[in-house]
């Protein structure tokens, strides 16, 4: 008899409900459930917002809207700070579910961090981003974005098709403070975080690492700057006595070699651009967000709320089919390593 393989649950926080999140989340639902039949998928969101979604009965059993009030209505393209708390609502039921196991991944649409600054009430604290209230709802200090895209055979003169991986050591910062949340424990630890997930999250056994550095030509021997020789180059040297396989620090203009590919699992950049814009340029749209040193598995679109064509039936779901796709693969590679331990 052949044994059927476990059903995956997953869960979508469909975002900012002025944005595409909602619209995007549903079509790329039901195209990765077609493709998918081990899975099943939750959207977190107010009814009234899918309204307009048929669902086909042949996905009625695995493609359930969970109700999540809003606070005032929607119109499609138009921000509504009262709506700002019921965003966050949906993001804490999602990693409840995922921390309690009711689901095994998290995928997140996009949100307006403007909004939920101006009208949210559960924290004073500056709303900077998913990555960063994620690691606080998870209680990790410590946490690393990562960016995923499948590179198609023949760009950049490849054989055949590749995996980009690009971390960040640093996230939603203005430059001027990165070079102070650059210490050689921070870089040190995000090594390690995305070796670890690397291994344990996305099946790669012996993960290859480049480190980029933060100054122009990795700080020319010291004369552009020398974080390179007293932070970035001793954390790397540490990492390597660990068994990493890591090497660095690169300047940033060369790092990213079309050649590397072929043996290198991930980069790590220094600051937020340094990583993302090579990233972006060639990801065509269809990146994934990863964040790395969560207890939970969580993904996401590389795009915003793109607010000008909400609603409009104009929105391209690829990237959030992208991060369907790789969150389901992550939590299959999640249940194995557990079997494996057990």
């Amino acid at each position: 008899m052949i044994q059927q393989p476990a059903l995956v649950n997953l869960a979508i926080s469909s975002g900012e409900p002025a944005g595409v999140g909602p619209e995007i989340s549903i079509a790329a639902a039901l195209a990765f459930l077609q493709e998918q039949p081990a899975s099943a998928i939750t959207v977190l969101g107010d009814p009234d917002i899918f309204s307009l979604v048929d669902i086909p009965k042949e996905f009625s059993t695995r493609l359930i809207v969970e109700s999540i009030p809003l606070a005032a209505p929607v119109l499609a393209g138009q921000l509504n700070p009262a709506n700002a708390q019921y965003v966050l609502n949906i993001l804490d039921t999602a990693v409840k579910g995922c921390l309690d196991g009711r689901f095994d991944a998290m995928v997140t649409a996009p949100i307006q961090k403007s909004v939920i600054n101006e009208g949210a009430s559960s924290s004073n604290a500056l709303f900077t981003g998913h990555t960063e209230y994620l690691a606080k709802l998870c209680h990790q200090e410590h946490v690393v974005m990562m960016l995923c895209a499948i590179l198609p055979a023949g760009f950049l003169g490849l054989q055949k098709s590749r995996d980009l991986r690009v971390a960040l050591a640093t996230t939603h910062l203005p430059l001027s403070a990165v070079p102070e949340a650059l210490n050689y424990q921070h870089i040190l630890e995000t090594i390690q975080i995305v070796d670890r997930d690397l291994r344990t999250k996305f099946g790669i056994a012996k993960p290859v690492i480049r480190v980029a550095g933060l100054n122009p030509h990795a700080g020319e021997s010291g004369y552009l700057g020398r974080e390179e020789i007293d932070v970035i180059a001793p954390a790397i040297e540490a990492a390597k006595n660990l068994g990493i396989q890591v090497s660095g620090p690169y300047p940033g203009d060369t790092m990213f070699d079309a050649k590397a590919l072929d043996h290198v699992d991930a980069f790590i950049a220094m600051y937020h651009d340094q990583g993302l814009a090579p990233f972006k340029f060639v990801s065509f749209g269809g990146g994934v967000n990863v964040t790395l040193g969560l207890p939970i598995i969580r993904t996401s679109v590389d795009h915003g709320t793109a607010l000008d064509i909400a609603g409009k039936g104009l929105a391209d779901s690829g990237s959030m089919l992208e991060a369907l796709r790789l969150a389901y693969q992550l939590a299959v590679n999640n249940k194995n390593v557990k079997n494996l331990k057990i």
